[in-house]
């Protein structure tokens, strides 16, 4: 399975529209490879180079199997693309763009998309992305991962 993003690519800097200092939208990603066998998707956004361990970002799941790409900004329009998200580390529902300290060097962002094999994870509304991250690796079929790099 192969994660990309059109905004940029692996190991790349992540455009000021993604992240704190632009627009904060989700970035454009798209996917394919995914088993057959494949009921949904889960999405995961984290910093493991934040000051105080790593920062989750976005954690969206029960994304349709058909799915194979989420256009840019596709948070903030989760319910009419078929898919639910967490509560960030930002303790906000849906994604949060990078936003490192100013000074502290680059960040790395690893988006992870994980094909499970359950069509709906049995999370709750108030779910942190934590949550659905241990559920999403319980029903793991495939993951892919793509990395963006970002600095203040």
């Amino acid at each position: 399975m192969q994660l990309r993003s059109d905004a940029f690519h692996d190991g790349a800097v992540i455009p000021d529209r993604y992240t704190c200092d632009g627009a904060d939208l989700s970035p454009p990603l798209r996917w394919d490879g995914a088993p057959e066998e494949t009921l949904s998707f889960a999405l995961l956004c984290l910093d493991p180079d934040a000051p105080r361990g790593t920062w989750h970002h976005w954690a969206a799941y029960d994304i349709p199997a058909e799915m194979r790409e989420l256009g840019p900004g596709a948070a903030q329009a989760a319910a009419r693309h078929g898919f639910r998200q967490a509560i960030n580390d930002f303790r906000k529902h849906g994604y949060g763009g990078p936003c490192p300290p100013r000074g502290g060097g680059p960040h790395h962002y690893r988006f992870h998309l994980l094909a499970l094999d359950v069509a709906h994870l049995p999370m709750a509304g108030d779910s942190l992305c934590q949550d659905v991250e241990r559920e999403a690796r319980r029903h793991l079929l495939a993951e892919a991962r793509l990395m963006g790099v970002y600095e203040r």
